[in-house]
């Protein structure tokens, strides 16, 4: 686990990191990780007849530990029945309250991954958030944790990687949130 308080040094060497995994991204990847939140965006409007901000909201509540096409089908099915099932108590409650008309804003904790999530879903052009989860963390300190605690509940943690990406962003030329999108994509498909 990185330390909540990192190093100057620490910080360079996780933004490298990054902007390393992007120069790694064959041309495919980079297409298809800059078309991501633009496509999260149509999905969220879709499963939620054409409300984007509930859409991307169930999405976010229901995303923790769930793979990104299962993610998606517990939010589809969960507008289509009225209610959400097929993830944990606290998931499920966020999502049904978002659903019944409260603002995933005020729902959602917006200074983590899930909050963050929302926003890079609903806004794909927003130059704020960076969602930091697993791979964006394993992408930063170029090691695969698996099942390890990342410990990105700290808000120190969280926000020392998302100013890494954000840093790795600048240099790039390009938003956090697609820089994270492609990195994410080159790095789950890593040989």
């Amino acid at each position: 686990m990185i330390p909540v308080k990192t190093t100057e040094d620490q910080r360079t060497a996780y933004t490298r990191a990054i902007v390393s995994t992007w120069t790694s991204a064959t041309a495919d990847q980079e297409r298809r990780g800059r078309a991501w939140y633009v496509t999260a965006h149509e999905l969220a409007a879709e499963i939620a007849a054409g409300d984007v901000k509930r859409g991307a909201g169930v999405l976010a509540a229901l995303s923790a530990n769930k793979p990104w096409g299962e993610n998606c089908k517990i939010a589809a099915r969960a507008f289509q029945e009225g209610k959400a099932t097929g993830h944990v108590r606290d998931a499920l409650t966020k999502a049904d309250r978002i659903m019944a008309g409260a603002d995933p804003a005020e729902v959602l904790p917006m200074h983590l991954k899930t909050g963050l999530f929302y926003r890079c879903i609903a806004d794909p052009q927003d130059v704020e958030p960076v969602v930091i989860d697993r791979h964006a963390h394993d992408i930063a300190v170029q090691e695969i944790y698996g099942n390890r605690d990342r410990g990105l509940g700290a808000l120190g943690r969280y926000n020392t990687l998302a100013d890494c990406y954000r840093t790795a962003a600048r240099e790039i030329g390009e938003i956090p949130s697609v820089v994270q999108a492609v990195t994410w994509v080159a790095h789950i498909e890593r040989d």
